[in-house]
C-alpha cells in the first residue's frame, strides 16, 4: 500500500499521461473515438475504391445489354439502375454510426449495421447473401480475365498469321495464372493496406474504358451511320421466348454493373472526420456513380451504335482483330490489371468476416490468431498469418475451379447481379434507413421507400430467370473444363 501510494506521489504527471493516451474518446492525434488508428481516408480515396469496385468487367457487357432493349428502353434503363444505386447507397451510409450521425456507436461492416438495426434474424439472411456474392463475384473476374489475356495472346497470333491461323486455345492456364496472382495478393491483411492497388486498378478501368469508347465511336464513323433499333435485337436473329429472355438477362447484366452496396460500408470506415462520415460518403458516391453512369452510357451507347444486333458480350474481345490491333492489347491488358486489383477490393469483406469468426471461435489457438513477422529489407515487417493465408488460398483456388467447370460470361454476370441488387442494394438499406430514422408505418415515405423496394424485387426475378435460361443453354453445348476461344 505504501509503494503505491509513493509511486503516486512521485509520478503523478506520468500517470495522467497514461490516461488520456489510452482513452479512446480523449480526442487523440493518433487514435479515433473507438480506440482504433486514426482514419485518413478522403472522398477522393473513398472515390477511388468505389469506382474500383464499380467499373469492372460490367462495363464490357453493357453494349450487349443496350443491344437486347434498344434505343429507347436501354438508355433509360441504366439511368433507373443509376438513381436508385445512389439513393440506397445514401440511405445505407446514414447507417454507418448508430444513432447519432456524429458520435454514435461505429458499424464497420454492412454486417455490423444490419444486425444494430434490423436484428440477428435478418443479419444470418444477409450474411448469407452478403459473403455469397464475393464468390461470384471473383468467378466472373476470372472469367473476364481469361477472355482478355486470351485476345492479347489470339490478336498477336493473328497478325502473325496474316489471319490464316484460327488461333483457338483454351482458357484454363489463363484462368489458374489469374489465380495464382490472386493467391499472392490476397495476402494483403485489409483494406487499410489496398489504397495503392485501388489507384492503380482505377486508372486502369478508365483507361480500358477510354479505349472501348474510342473504338466505338471510330468504329460508327467507319460505318458511316448508327446501327441498333428502337426496340433492341430484332424478332428473326433471336426467337420471341429468346427475347424475353435475353431481355431480363440484360437487366441482370446492368445491375451487376452497379453492385458494390456490399463494401460500401468498409470503405465508409476508412473514412476521417469531421466532416461526418455519411456526408463525406455522399460525395464520394454521387462521384462515383456520376462518373461511372457517364463511362457506361458512352461505351455502351457506342458499343451498340457500331454493332447493332451483332453487339458482342464482351466488347473489346468483341472488336476482333481490328487494327490498330496493339491498342485493343493495351486496352485488355488495362481489364486484367483492374480485375486483379477489383478481386481484392471486393472479397475483402469476407475474408475479415471469416477471419474475425474464427478468432471469436477459437481465441486460444495460436493456428487462427497467431502473426509471424518477417522482416522485409527496407519495408516495415510483414504479419503472416497461417489461417489467413490457408484460408484465403483456398477460397481463390475454389473460385478458380468454379471459373472453369461454369466460364459463361454474360450469364454469370447476368446472374450475379440479379441475386445480389435487390437484397444488397435495395432491401437492406430501405429496412435500416426506416428503422434508423424512426419513419412511421403507412406514412407517405415509408410507402414510397417500401414500392420502390418490391419493383426492384420484380426486375430482380426476371433477371435472375433471364440468367439462369442462358446457363442451361450454354451448358447444353460447352464442356466444363475444355472451354476454348
Amino acid at each position: 500500500m505504501g509503494e503505491n501510494t509513493s509511486a503516486e506521489n512521485q509520478l503523478p504527471h506520468q500517470v495522467f499521461s497514461v490516461s488520456i493516451d489510452t482513452n479512446p474518446r480523449s480526442g487523440s492525434e493518433w487514435f479515433d473515438d473507438d480506440g482504433r488508428p486514426k482514419r485518413t481516408g478522403t472522398v477522393w480515396t473513398a472515390s477511388a475504391h468505389i469506382i474500383t469496385a464499380v467499373i469492372g468487367s460490367g462495363v464490357l457487357s453493357l453494349a450487349w445489354a443496350i443491344g437486347q432493349l434498344g434505343w429507347i428502353a436501354g438508355p433509360a434503363v441504366m439511368l433507373l439502375f443509376s438513381l436508385v444505386t445512389y439513393y440506397t447507397s445514401t440511405l445505407l451510409s446514414a447507417c454507418y454510426r448508430s444513432g447519432d450521425p456524429i458520435t454514435g456507436k461505429r458499424n464497420y461492416t454492412y454486417m455490423d449495421v444490419v444486425r444494430a438495426n434490423l436484428g440477428d434474424v435478418k443479419v444470418k439472411i444477409c450474411g448469407f447473401v452478403l459473403y455469397l456474392n464475393p464468390f461470384g463475384v471473383a468467378t466472373g473476374y476470372t472469367i473476364a480475365s481469361s477472355i482478355s489475356m486470351m485476345a492479347i495472346k489470339r490478336s498477336n497470333c493473328f497478325h502473325k498469321s496474316g489471319g490464316k491461323n484460327p488461333c483457338r486455345m483454351n482458357a484454363n492456364p489463363y484462368m489458374i495464372g489469374f489465380g495464382i496472382t490472386e493467391i499472392l495478393l490476397s495476402q494483403i491483411p485489409g483494406f487499410d493496406q489496398l489504397h495503392w492497388l485501388s489507384l492503380v486498378a482505377a486508372v486502369m478501368s478508365f483507361t480500358y474504358a477510354s479505349i472501348g469508347l474510342g473504338l466505338g465511336i471510330g468504329k460508327v464513323i467507319e460505318n458511316g451511320k448508327i446501327s441498333g433499333s428502337l426496340t433492341g435485337i430484332s424478332i428473326g436473329t433471336v426467337t420471341q421466348t429468346q427475347k424475353i429472355w435475353i431481355s431480363f438477362q440484360a437487366l441482370g447484366n446492368i445491375a451487376f454493373a452497379y453492385s458494390f452496396s456490399m463494401i460500401l460500408v468498409e470503405i465508409q470506415d476508412t473514412i476521417k472526420s469531421p466532416p461526418s462520415e455519411a456526408k463525406t460518403m455522399k460525395k464520394a458516391t454521387l462521384i462515383s456513380v456520376v462518373v461511372t453512369t457517364l463511362f457506361y452510357m458512352f461505351c455502351g451507347c457506342f458499343g451498340y451504335a457500331a454493332f447493332g444486333d451483332l453487339s458482342p458480350g464482351n466488347l473489346l474481345t468483341g472488336f476482333g482483330f481490328y487494327n490498330p490491333y496493339w491498342l485493343l492489347d493495351i486496352a485488355n491488358a488495362a481489364i486484367v490489371i483492374h480485375l486483379v486489383g477489383a478481386y481484392q477490393v471486393s472479397c475483402q469483406p469476407l475474408y475479415a468476416f471469416i477471419e474475425k469468426e474464427a478468432a471469436q471461435r477459437f481465441p486460444d489457438s495460436e493456428f487462427i490468431t497467431k502473426d509471424i513477422n518477417i522482416p522485409i529489407p527496407g519495408f516495415r515487417p510483414y504479419n503472416l498469418n497461417l489461417f489467413r493465408m490457408i484460408w484465403r488460398t483456398l477460397f481463390v483456388v475454389l473460385t478458380t475451379v468454379i471459373s472453369m467447370l461454369l466460364p459463361f460470361f454474360n450469364d454469370i454476370v447476368g446472374l450475379l447481379g440479379a441475386l445480389g441488387f435487390w437484397p444488397l442494394t435495395v432491401y437492406f438499406p430501405v429496412e435500416m434507413y426506416i428503422v434508423q430514422k424512426k419513419i412511421p408505418k403507412w406514412s407517405t415515405r415509408w410507402l414510397c421507400l417500401q414500392i420502390l423496394s418490391v419493383a426492384c424485387l420484380i426486375i430482380t426475378i426476371a433477371a435472375a430467370a433471364g440468367s439462369v435460361a442462358g446457363i442451361v443453354g450454354d451448358l447444353k453445348s460447352i464442356k466444363p473444363f475444355q472451354t476454348s476461344y
